[in-house]
Formats: structure tokens, C-alpha cells, sequence
């Protein structure tokens, strides 16, 4: 498959920019926002390589609520320009380019006693706006339902762990959900190679310039430079490493992992009222190999940026205090199976990180460097549309305009799939590939903890550039978000890496 990245790939195309090959476009960066640059310069016919000092989806991107926001949160704070922006890209996502990605969930926030009748009230407002901002974005009711009020007896049957006493009912809204987010950043970076970008894994930048960068092959230690006649910055929390003019005020969002069993019946997400604080919400979010994340928290990070950042254990404290304010049974410390936080690249302001604007900014270096940080997951097509329009427009491209918004990306369903749904959710229609490596071999299609088969193992390898252990279990499924899991599935994943060709 054209798609297809895997060792053999990497090694062909990074000996070619070694060589001396010049591209276009030189992306830094393979989250969502640089893998979503690398698609759109390619498909615009331009030449592009798109490198990362790890792996695809290894920083921010992995690290989210697995949410595509309609820009409600955004408008409660009058950010109208994002709010706008968000439900825009919502809709591209689930009406065009990834339906097999994207879905409609529906939350509950709970009518507990300590929520008023006139905060209730507000909260409907808003929600109500929201599908207001649904309308507007063109995005089909039927792909995303409306608001309601809904009775304690229903609420309790889409969310049986709620507290029975008092409960008056909830409000059940609407918005997108990602199987994975990680998954989206593959789909985007194999999509890319398939309109013809080299995209390198273990390639670290070491220089910017206009013109190119110095960079290290992390598996040889060998440095050569790359020659591009536009370079765009893409790192996140780690552009300014690569930039000393930039100024980002990082800000730590921290979700808790629980298993299946910790909240039996949970059928629908949750909104909770986070007390003290007007229009924000922890967020329960019951995922689809059946684990629960609760978050998040917005907390300012100070110092070097970390690898992979750590939850603090006030944060895990903060988090299930929220979370069993609204539970018949409390949930304990050591009923979290696993934690994991992210940090947002949000631009150095005065105020609390939790109000910052998630609008993004284009900066130019004095060499003519394209840094592009903030936002957030949501919107990462536009944001690496304007990238690459201010790109074009700085270095004199000769390119068309963006043409993402409508270019489905690598897996996008096809009429009469014929394989496990758990499988349709997570690959589309690649799924009856992975299945039928499954079939091929009984070794293949031994199941790991969440569900996962070896035979997913080995198409990761095969044909989504997964090259260690930890590229298997911690991204291209999640099985590490528990250690537990984790130790468990390490040997199958080891022996996965065999299965090369």
C-alpha cells in the first residue's frame, strides 16, 4: 500500500534527504497538527519530509479526552472566532474525513442538589447555543443529536452509577468523540506518505533554518541536514526548543484510567461541575475497549518539558473528588488502574492557563522559520492549513489552496465491511486486513489485554511505522495506559517486531 510506513520505508527515504535530496516543505513535529501539515502540503502537489525525534502521536496528541469539541467551552468564555472555528472542524471530521474515527457521544451532566434550577438553566442555554453552533457549521442533526432534559429514572439507565438521592434528572447533550486520538494521527501521517511525504520517525531536529535543518538519525546517531525551501515548526510543547524567541506557557491536563468494572453501566459520558468554578466541567468518558478516563485538570507547568509528562498525585486526588461528588460509591486511590497527562502548547499570556485563548498563532523567525503553536486537537486541519498557506505565501511556493477539508484519510469506511466491529471502529475499512492477518496465523490472533489482537501488533508494524515495543503498546493501541496491561502484552509485542515482512 502506498499508506504503508514500516522500517523498511524509513530507512529507504531517510538515506534519499541524507543523500542530498531537497524537498519543499520540511515539517517538525508528527502530532496532529504536524502530520495534518505534512497531508495538506502533499496533497497540494508539494514535495514534502515530515520528521519527529519519536514517534508519531508521541507528545500532546496522545495525551487528550479523546474529544472533537463543538466550541461550546469556547463560547461560555466569548471566544466566538474558535467557537465557530471548533464546530467547523467537528463537522469536516464527521461528515468527511474521518467518519470511521469520529463519533457523536452523548454526556449527562447530573441535576445533583448542589446544582441550582437557574444554573441548570444557564448550563441548557449553552447547550443550546452549542447546537446552534452545530447548525451554522452545517453538521446533519443526524450525525449529532440536540440537548434535552431528560428524567432521574433515564439518567440512571445511561448512567447507573450516578447517586440515586436527590437526583432530579440531567441534561443530555451532544458532541464528537475519537476512538483514539492517536489512531488520528496515523491515519493523517499514512495519508500523507500516500500523497507522497516521507514522513521519519527517530529524526530529531537539531537546527532550524529557513532553508532546512541539521538533524540526527536516533537509531544510528548519524547527523546530516535536510534541504527544504520552507520549514514549518510543528514540535508543540517542545517548538520552543527549536525557536528561542518563542514563549509558550505549557499547562498540565491530567485524566485518571479506571477499568470496566470500577463503573459498571456507565453508557454515556459525564459532565460534572467542578465546585467554585462557573463553566467548567470534569469530564467521565467511557471509551471503547471499555476502560473510563476522568479529567482534566489546567495547571501551569514550569521548567524543561518533559518526555512524558507525569500525573501528580494531587491532581489524581482532585479528580476523584470531583468524580465521587456525583457517585452512589466512591470511587478509591487504588481503584485507578493507570494516569496519564498532556500539556498544551499555550502561548505565554498573564492569567490563569485555564483561561488562556486555545486560539492558534503562526510565528516567523528572522531566518524565515514557520512556527505554528496553541490550539488544540480539534482543529488541527485549519491549523495546518494556515500553516501551510503562510508557508507558501513567505517562501513563494508555487502550490494550490488546501485541499484536506475534503480528502478523506486512510481508512475511511467502504459499503460491506466484512469483520469485527471492534476492529470496523478502530481500522474502517482496513479492517478486513487486519482480520485477515488474524486468520492467517492462530499465533496472530491471541488477544492481549483490551481486546487487542497480536495480528493488530503486526500490521502497526507492517503499515503504521511502529518500530519499538513501546510504539505498539503506547501508541498505536493503548494497551500501556495501564502498567499492568502493559507487562503483560510486552512480550507479545517484542515478538511482533519480528513479523516485519
Amino acid at each position: 500500500m502506498r499508506s504503508s510506513l514500516n522500517a523498511a520505508r524509513r530507512s529507504r527515504e531517510l538515506a534519499e534527504l541524507a543523500g542530498g535530496l531537497a524537498v519543499d516543505v520540511l515539517v517538525v513535529g508528527l502530532g496532529a497538527t504536524g502530520a495534518g501539515a505534512a497531508l495538506d502540503a502533499a496533497s497540494r502537489g508539494l514535495s514534502v519530509a515530515a520528521i519527529d525525534a519519536c514517534d508519531l502521536a508521541f507528545g500532546t496528541s496522545r495525551w487528550s479526552s479523546k474529544m472533537i469539541h463543538g466550541g461550546l467551552r469556547y463560547l461560555a468564555r466569548g471566544q466566538l472566532g474558535v467557537a465557530h472555528e471548533s464546530a467547523v472542524e467537528r463537522g469536516v471530521l464527521l461528515r468527511r474525513t474521518a467518519p470511521h474515527l469520529v463519533r457523536a457521544q452523548p454526556y449527562l451532566l447530573p441535576l445533583t442538589p448542589e446544582v441550582s434550577t437557574a444554573q441548570a438553566a444557564l448550563v441548557m442555554t449553552g447547550y443550546r447555543l452549542g447546537d446552534g453552533l452545530r447548525a451554522t457549521a452545517r453538521t446533519p442533526r443526524r450525525l449529532l443529536p440536540g440537548p434535552s432534559r431528560i428524567s432521574a429514572s433515564r439518567a440512571l439507565e445511561l448512567a447507573a452509577p450516578l447517586n440515586p438521592r436527590g437526583l432530579r434528572g440531567a441534561l443530555l447533550s451532544w458532541d464528537g468523540r475519537l476512538v483514539d486520538d492517536a489512531r488520528l494521527v496515523v491515519a493523517l501521517a499514512r495519508t500523507a506518505a500516500a500523497q507522497g511525504a516521507r514522513v521519519l520517525t527517530r529524526c530529531r531536529a537539531l537546527e532550524l533554518a529557513g532553508d532546512g535543518a541539521l538533524v540526527r538519525d536516533e537509531l544510528t546517531g548519524e547527523t546530516f541536514t535536510i534541504r527544504a525551501k520552507a520549514v514549518i515548526n510543528a514540535a508543540g510543547v517542545w517548538a520552543a526548543g527549536l525557536d528561542p524567541d518563542l514563549r509558550l506557557r505549557p499547562s498540565r491536563g491530567t485524566h485518571l484510567v479506571l477499568r470496566p468494572e470500577t463503573l459498571p453501566g456507565l453508557k454515556a459520558g459525564l459532565h460534572v461541575p467542578i465546585p467554585g468554578e462557573g463553566n467548567r466541567f470534569a469530564l467521565v468518558l467511557p471509551q471503547a475497549d471499555g476502560r473510563i478516563y476522568v479529567g482534566l485538570t489546567d495547571e501551569p507547568v514550569e521548567g524543561p518539558v518533559p518526555d512524558v509528562p507525569e500525573a501528580p498525585e494531587e491532581d489524581v486526588a482532585f479528580l476523584l473528588g470531583v468524580l465521587n461528588s456525583v457517585l452512589g460509591t466512591a470511587v478509591r486511590r487504588e481503584e485507578v488502574a493507570g494516569t496519564f497527562a498532556g500539556l498544551r502548547p499555550l502561548l505565554a499570556a498573564e492569567g490563569r492557563t485555564a483561561d488562556l485563548s486555545r486560539r492558534h498563532a503562526l510565528l516567523t523567525s528572522p531566518g524565515g522559520v514557520v512556527t505554528v503553536v496553541g490550539g488544540k486537537l480539534t482543529t488541527y486541519r485549519r491549523m495546518a492549513e494556515d500553516a501551510v498557506d503562510h508557508a507558501v505565501r513567505l517562501r513563494g511556493l508555487d502550490a494550490g489552496g488546501s485541499r484536506t477539508a475534503r480528502l478523506p484519510l486512510v481508512g475511511v469506511l467502504h459499503p460491506g465491511v466484512d469483520a469485527p466491529a471492534r476492529l470496523v471502529e478502530r481500522y474502517g475499512g482496513e479492517a478486513e486486513g487486519v482480520h485477515a492477518l488474524a486468520l492467517s496465523d492462530p499465533a496472530l490472533a491471541e488477544t492481549l489485554p483490551t481486546g487487542v489482537t497480536v495480528a493488530e501488533l503486526v500490521w502497526a508494524v507492517r503499515h503504521e511505522g511502529a518500530l519499538d515495543a513501546a510504539d505498539l503498546l503506547d501508541r498505536r493501541t493503548r494497551i500501556g495506559l495501564v502498567p499492568r496491561d502493559r507487562e503483560a502484552a510486552l512480550p507479545a509485542a517484542e515478538a511482533a517486531l519480528t513479523y516485519r515482512d
